[in-house]
């Protein structure tokens, strides 16, 4: 089973970034982001930044997230 989690990127710097959502940051590889900027919604999985989302759905999937998290 995989698990990608959706981060707002905070930094960049070349190929490597900070991802970050609820509090948490991350760092992360930008490789496959054409164009990264600070501020997109990248799903994140093994630490590779592997798609970019809309706004709108990651902080849905966040909220998803979340809601497991609190019913555990």
């Amino acid at each position: 089973m995989c698990l990608a989690i959706p981060l707002r990127i905070a930094e960049i710097n070349g190929k490597e970034g900070v991802g970050e959502a609820n509090g948490l940051r991350r760092k992360i590889r930008l490789d496959f982001i054409r164009e990264p900027q600070i501020g997109d919604y990248v799903i994140v999985h093994a630490g590779f930044a592997i798609e970019r989302m809309d706004e709108g759905q990651a902080l849905a999937n966040l909220k998803a997230i979340q809601e497991v998290a609190d019913a555990l």
